[in-house]
This record gives C-alpha cells, sequence and structure tokens, in this order.
C-alpha cells in the first residue's frame, strides 16, 4: 500500500524533542498503531424490499409479480420520492421442486423483484415501508441507514488516528528516554470504514407507522505509522 506523506501541521501537539534526521547516522524506528472514530447522525435510508410470487404457471406468476411491484412503485412516488431514487435491487426467477421418496417433483415458479429506495429523509422511512406493505410488498430484505458526506466523518477519523499514533509513538520515545522526529517517516491508511447500521426486517406487521429508529453512525479510522528516533 502507497505510503501518505504529512505535514507537521497534522500534528500540532507537543513533543519531546524535535529532532532532525540528518544529525545521526543510524537512526532506529518506531512503528505504532492508530485509531479514530467519528459520529454521525444517519441523514440517507436505504430500503430493499418488493414482491415474491410463486404458482404453477410461469407467466401468470410474472404477471402477478410485476403488477404488485408495478403498484409498489406508484405509491411511493405518491410520496415524492424520485424516480431515480427507486430501482431495481433484484430480479429472479426459480423452478420450485418438491421431493417425495427420493424423487423430484415440479411444483412451480418463484419470482422475485426487489427495489432497493434510497430515501435522504429518514424520518420517512416508517411511511415507505408501511406504503409498500399496503401495495403488496411481502418482502422486505434489508433497512439500512448512513449518511450522504462519508468522506467528511472519514477525515476526520482519520485526523483523530493520526493524533493517536503521535501520542502512543511520543509515550514509546519518552519512556525509552530517545528523541523522536516529529514527521513521521511512513503512514499506512488502514482500510476501514463506517458500516450502514442494518435495521433487521423480513415481514413488518402492519401499524399507524412502523417505528424505525436510524441511531447513530461510528466512522472508524485505523493508521499504522512509522517514526524515526535517535539517542539524546
Amino acid at each position: 500500500m502507497p505510503s501518505l506523506e504529512r505535514s507537521p501541521s497534522m500534528c500540532n501537539y507537543p513533543v519531546n524533542k524535535s529532532a532532525s534526521f540528518s544529525h545521526y547516522k543510524s537512526p532506529h524506528t518506531i512503528e505504532v498503531l492508530g485509531t479514530g472514530t467519528a459520529a454521525a447522525a444517519p441523514d440517507r435510508a436505504v430500503v430493499v424490499l418488493g414482491a415474491i410470487t410463486e404458482g404453477p404457471v410461469l407467466p401468470a406468476v410474472q404477471t402477478e409479480n410485476a403488477k404488485i411491484v408495478t403498484t409498489i412503485i406508484q405509491s411511493l412516488l405518491k410520496l415524492n420520492i424520485p424516480r431515480e431514487k427507486i430501482q431495481t435491487y433484484d430480479f429472479g426467477i426459480e423452478i420450485q421442486y418438491d421431493y417425495q421418496e427420493g424423487k423430484q417433483i415440479f411444483r412451480g415458479y418463484k419470482v422475485t423483484h426487489l427495489l432497493q429506495i434510497t430515501n435522504d429523509r429518514v424520518e420517512l422511512t416508517g411511511i415507505i415501508v408501511d406504503t409498500a406493505v399496503s401495495s403488496g410488498a411481502n418482502n422486505i430484505t434489508d433497512i439500512k441507514f448512513t449518511t450522504s458526506q462519508p468522506g467528511f466523518y472519514e477525515n476526520q477519523a482519520l485526523s483523530l488516528a493520526i493524533r493517536n499514533a503521535h501520542q502512543k509513538a511520543v509515550t514509546i520515545a519518552n519512556t525509552l528516554g530517545v528523541t523522536l522526529v516529529t514527521v513521521p517517516s511512513q503512514i499506512q491508511e488502514i482500510t476501514g470504514t463506517a458500516e450502514p447500521i442494518p435495521y433487521a426486517a423480513t415481514m413488518l406487521s402492519k401499524s399507524t407507522v412502523t417505528p424505525i429508529q436510524p441511531g447513530q453512525l461510528t466512522i472508524y479510522a485505523k493508521v499504522r505509522v512509522w517514526y524515526q528516533f535517535a539517542d539524546r
């Protein structure tokens, strides 16, 4: 993984001593891991739901499924959800069999059509789910909450991770009685970011409004940092 050069301005905290690497012939290295987190209130919900239909005649099963999905889409559009925010997430046709006394017996077809709805008004998530269910949706696969500005919070967490690594290096250097070079010789960002908050939902019962709470996102950052040091 490529190294990232960082200027001293990213580490505006005191160190035990400032050292110039050129003054020492045989520098040594301290390797530390730094972690940082940033909290964000979710402002985007991603819902995956749709219709599953079954039957012995494929054209009839497909037609039934298409009618349900069309009804769901129309009901969501009435909630002022932009059409481009409603996309097909999964579509599939399966042949189903029963097994009796070791024999495979044709039972029918299963058609699945799932939609992914992206909504930037998280307070409407429960209404979206209820509207879809009342319009015929019989499968709610996933509900996740995330942020529309991940880069902003990732940078916050990364900055804190670098500061955390520097504090560790200073502690090690002070404990060993050595002089730490202020600017790290190498920084490696370890891949990792926020995981969307899942909301488990397979079949939600119809109520006035399904209560769905987005909670809070935690964005994580982790870095491996190398500092050079020399004897005092």
